[in-house]
This record gives structure tokens, sequence and C-alpha cells, in this order.
């Protein structure tokens, strides 16, 4: 089992960062993502975040005979989601360290952008200004950063090895081929 959450883990990780990584090294703005970017962004994390369901269904059928129950079956599917987190985390660190883009200054810049064509000005203004300034202060360091690169990935995994769990604890879901 622990080869499954690796293997799948590490290939779940290596497609998500990449799709993020991506975005990073190639040419062009380097800004806050749009919502386009986001959208592609959290579809990189379900395409990637689908080997938790290939892991359990393996693991299921050529491990445990065509059946598992729930809590085996999600916690197998946290493992791949654990590991996949970690991966998509170092990706983006490592491709901060290759673009040298300043993300934070680019998300902040954005942030105050966006509530000044709302109307906010002011003291409302200066304070999130001030807010955005701690963000990018915070980001700076690597233990702020990789926390939050992967809360970004781990709950849609937790979402995914629900769902995955739930499904393929019924034998009757995609049985297992008999020879």
């Amino acid at each position: 089992m622990l080869k499954k959450i690796l293997s799948c883990g590490l290939l779940a990780g290596l497609i998500a960062g990449g799709v993020l990584s991506a975005f990073v090294l190639l040419p062009g703005e380097h800004g806050a993502p749009g919502a386009w970017a986001m959208l592609v962004g959290y579809l990189s994390m379900l395409l990637g975040l689908s080997l938790v369901f290939v892991a359990i269904k393996r693991h299921r059928d050529s491990t445990l005979g065509g059946a598992i129950r729930f809590w085996p079956a999600f916690a197998l599917g946290l493992g791949v989601s654990f590991v996949a987190s970690v991966v998509y985390a170092l990706a983006w660190e490592a491709a901060l360290a290759i673009s040298g883009i300043d993300f934070a200054g680019g998300y902040a810049h954005a942030v105050i952008e966006q509530q000044k064509a709302k109307g906010v000005s002011g003291e409302a203004l200066a304070e999130l200004a001030a807010d955005m300034e701690a963000f990018k202060a915070s980001y700076a360091h690597v233990s702020y950063r990789l926390p939050m690169s992967f809360a970004e990935i781990f709950p849609v995994g937790v979402i995914v090895s629900l769902i995955s769990a739930a499904v393929l604890r019924n034998p009757r879901v995609l049985p297992a081929k008999r020879n």
C-alpha cells in the first residue's frame, strides 16, 4: 500500500504542480492569477488527484479481491493526497526560485486595484494596503509559503478521497475484471 501511496501521490503532485509551475515559468505577465488561471489550477488539481481514485481501485481490486471498506479506502486516499500536496508545494517553491517572480507583490497589487475599482478609498484602502504589506513580508518566508501551498491542494484531496472511498466501497462500482 505504501508503494501505491508514494507512486500515485508523486504523480498526482507532479501533474498539479507541473501545471502550476508552467503558469509561473512560461513567459508573460506574472501577477495574481485571474479567474481562468484559478479555474485551470483547480482543474489540474482534480486531474492529478484523480489518481486517488485509481490508487483505491487498484488496491481494492488487486490486493483485496474486489472489496474495500470505507475507512481503509479513505486512509489510502488521504495518503495519496498528502504526498501529492507535499510535491505540489515543493513544485511551487521550485518555480518561484527558478523564475524569481514577486508573486506576493503582484497579488497584493491586484487585490488593492480590485478594491479601488469597487470604490474603496480612504482609511479602508490604507488598512488594506497595510494588510497586503504584512502579507508580502510573511510570504517572503518559506515557513509561511509551504503551508499555504499545501493548504491550497490538500482540502481538495480530502474531498476527492471522501468521494472515492464512498463510491469504491461498493464492489459493484467498476468491479474487478475476472480472468
